[in-house]
């Protein structure tokens, strides 16, 4: 994946959580993650806690809040990696955290 094409998707996952579309900013990261999934990579375990940060908000949208809090929870154990990972979209990823966390602590999923 070309390093634009990384950079777009992590702004239409944003756009998408603005826009309350949980489940499209899901697949959005997916386009990512699911390729190298199984790479031991911190870069993509913080992909996969935002993944699970919009799965959390889908599932409060569908009246779902025990599956929600979980994961959440999936999402705050790698939310630490934005500390540790090394990556030419550390400002993007921050972004992304400040974007979910503040819906979080809004309450307006």
């Amino acid at each position: 994946m070309t390093h634009n094409r990384h950079k777009l998707l992590l702004e239409e996952f944003t756009l998408c959580i603005d826009e309350k579309r949980y489940y499209d900013a899901h697949e959005v990261l997916e386009e990512i993650w699911y390729p190298r999934r199984f790479e031991k990579s911190d870069e993509m375990n913080l992909l996969k806690g935002f993944i699970n940060a919009s799965v959390s908000f889908e599932l409060v949208k569908r009246g779902r809040e025990k599956p929600s809090q979980k994961a959440w929870n999936t999402y705050l154990k790698y939310r630490p990696l934005l500390y540790k990972v090394e990556s030419p979209f550390l400002n993007e990823y921050h972004s992304l955290a400040r974007a979910v966390e503040k819906l979080k602590n809004t309450h307006t999923v």
